[in-house]
């Protein structure tokens, strides 16, 4: 099998990883109120991150050093849309809403990054691919609703809402960016170079926080959070989307964020103890399904 058709079935197959590894910041937010505020968990998360990818990519980041400080205002802004809106304010809007809101906001992400490459990107999307969306995001919804539609009408809105709003629309422009601005740059060392754009970002409000009275003092449970977040759906994941997406476009990749709310219910049964109900196996169901139909070369 030759390199091309390697990369292509190691993407294909992140594609159902990537979104098992973000589950984790499910957990990760729903744990860290009162134990670490939102910018200081996101510093420490991308810090550590950036250290990881950053001690891979060595050679190759100092072989390029000219080629990323020439663009280097690209990486603020990757930064400040994926690790600072997309990582702090994901925290933020976690201690007001329910994750109920959260999946639901989260599943229109893709759409608008499916859209965002046809109309910005000029990917081809075929009647196929917009069939599978359609089915997958059906499933969202049905896991969202516990299985009962009428349960939208009942969707309390509060001031996390609108926090999950911006990071979702955040997220959006991100993928589609990672994808307008081509690099040579390998995954891991793309990612070490925007790792060190969110830090810079984000230490601002970071050091506001801590001169915040009422601030909560550093423990070993923040410090469990922080290389949790940082490592699965910091390093793993934020890396394998990056990679599957230079192998196989925006659109074709975002679809697997529809895989999020079933992940998530799973692990919350998992670690948690929340209890799984007919109504995830209907969205399993639907989801994977429709996974498929969006992911399958042409």
């Amino acid at each position: 099998m030759s390199s091309p058709e390697s990369r292509h079935r190691l993407a294909l197959a992140l594609l159902w990883i990537t979104p098992a590894l973000w589950s984790v910041n499910y957990i990760v937010a729903r744990k860290a109120p009162g134990v670490v505020e939102p910018h200081l968990l996101a510093l420490g998360r991308w810090t550590l991150a950036g250290l990881v990818v950053g001690f891979m990519a060595r050679r190759e980041l100092w072989r390029e050093r000219h080629a990323v400080l020439a663009v280097w205002p690209q990486y603020l802004v990757l930064g400040a849309l994926g690790m600072l809106v997309c990582g702090a304010w994901v925290y933020q809007g976690a201690r007001t809403t329910s994750a109920m809101n959260i999946a639901l906001i989260y599943s229109a992400s893709p759409v608008l990054i499916a859209l965002g490459a046809v109309i910005w990107l000029g990917e081809h999307f075929s009647a196929r691919q917009a069939l599978g969306v359609a089915v997958a995001l059906t499933g969202v919804m049905h896991v969202i609703v516990k299985g009962q539609w009428l349960a939208l009408t009942a969707v309390q809105w509060v001031a996390g809402d609108g926090w999950i709003v911006v990071a979702m629309l955040s997220w959006a422009g991100y993928a589609l960016l990672l994808k307008q601005w081509p690099s040579t740059l390998s995954a891991t060392a793309r990612l070490a170079a925007t790792c060190a754009g969110g830090v810079a970002v984000l230490l601002p409000f970071a050091l506001w926080e801590l001169a915040q009275p009422g601030t909560p003092a550093w423990t070993p449970q923040a410090t469990m959070l922080t290389v949790a977040a940082a490592l699965l759906p910091g390093v793993g994941a934020y890396g394998a989307y990056g990679f599957a997406q230079k192998a196989l476009g925006a659109s074709r990749v975002a679809s697997s964020l529809y895989l999020g709310p079933l992940y998530a219910a799973l692990a919350a049964w998992g670690v948690l103890g929340e209890p799984l109900g007919l109504h995830h196996a209907v969205g399993a169901a639907l989801i994977l399904p429709g996974i498929f139909l969006v992911s399958r070369s042409r």
